[in-house]
């Protein structure tokens, strides 16, 4: 009877997915920490991960491990190569977490550009905070330019939702398909140009070593004082100490983030005390629909892989066409039936 490891709870509607089959068990963790997931993972068939990390050592302890499935997007905390030499697969949830994403990032947006946050303090302060309100004027977006850094399955979803606010739409992506660009009208630039051009930045790109800090001082340097930038990717991808300083001296307008590069952040972080940014805890896009598309994509490639199926949002495809993997999956054919 295969296993299933879960480091975080399911949404209700995965869960329910899980418990009507009695051909699998399911190990869930109460405190999902390193030492608790390797006292579980020995004997696992599949193992639902946040931000946990996966690497060898970790591997080494489930030789009959066949799925690693994400709860979201970003894979960084996953050792990829290590699972490929494993024969075991790395999927993702890009449906579950597409909209909520996107959804996300037009709230900061909307949150920075119309002074959300200081027209809620003033209003706060009563009569003195009022006689202010025209000191805090907002940004209208219709003609503004609202730049991406990626154009993947979010970067694209933003693009979409974005249509009705009337605005320039740049980007840069060296690996998107030139097509997207024309159906979603995306004027597709260098780097550094969407930083010089945009009046809202968006980062959404994956982190990897070429995409650390690739938001730099040089190209925050780039932007215009009237600019935002906004984060929802990876913290680490933003170079938070220059972020801080451009803050700090009001050389952008502000900053939208939901992401740091310390998670949790330290209280005495400076970035904290500033009052151009908004800050959320890596879980704006948490909502119940949220986490009821990413727990029922989970579940549905576990249950994919069970029944030797290929399941959906493979990061490293290359494990698909090992003689290991083919062999597994054909017993799991044979075993399970389709």
């Amino acid at each position: 009877m295969p296993t299933i490891v879960m480091c975080r709870p399911l949404h209700a509607s995965g869960m329910a997915l899980l418990e009507a089959r009695h051909d699998v068990t399911i190990r869930q963790l109460a405190r999902p920490g390193p030492a608790e997931l390797e006292a579980a993972i020995p004997g696992a068939h599949a193992v639902l991960v946040g931000l946990e990390q996966v690497d060898e050592p970790l591997l080494d302890r489930a030789p009959e491990l066949k799925i690693v499935s994400r709860f979201g997007v970003g894979y960084d905390t996953v050792d990829v190569d290590a699972c490929t030499a494993a024969g075991i697969a790395v999927v993702i949830t890009p449906d579950g977490v597409r909209r909520p994403v996107a959804v996300s990032i037009i709230t900061l947006m909307l949150a920075l550009t119309g002074k959300l946050f200081v027209k809620d303090r003033l209003t706060r302060e009563g009569p003195l905070g009022f006689a202010r309100r025209s000191e805090h004027m907002g940004v209208g977006l219709v003609g503004r330019t609202l730049g991406s850094i990626g154009v993947g399955n979010i970067g694209t979803e933003l693009f979409r939702l974005a249509r009705p606010f009337d605005m320039r739409f740049i980007a840069h992506d060296p690996y998107v398909d030139q097509e997207i660009g024309a159906e979603l009208g995306v004027e597709f630039l260098s780097l550094d140009d969407v930083f010089r051009l945009a009046d809202v930045v968006c980062v959404n790109c994956p982190l990897t070593p070429e995409t650390r800090h690739l938001v730099n001082a040089e190209r925050l340097a780039l932007m215009r004082p009237t600019a935002y930038l906004i984060n929802t990717a990876r913290g680490p991808i933003v170079d938070q100490k220059a972020l801080t300083e451009v803050l700090r001296e009001r050389r952008i307008a502000g900053a939208g983030l939901d992401v740091l590069e310390q998670e949790p952040p330290d209280p005495a972080e400076d970035i904290l005390k500033l009052d151009n940014v908004i800050l959320t805890p890596h879980a704006l896009c948490w909502t119940d629909q949220c986490f009821a598309g990413i727990g029922a994509a989970d579940v549905k490639a576990v249950l994919d892989v069970q029944h030797g199926r290929e399941p959906r949002g493979v990061v490293n495809r290359a494990v698909l066409e090992t003689a290991p993997w083919q062999r597994r999956m054909a017993a799991y054919r044979e075993r399970f039936g389709r």
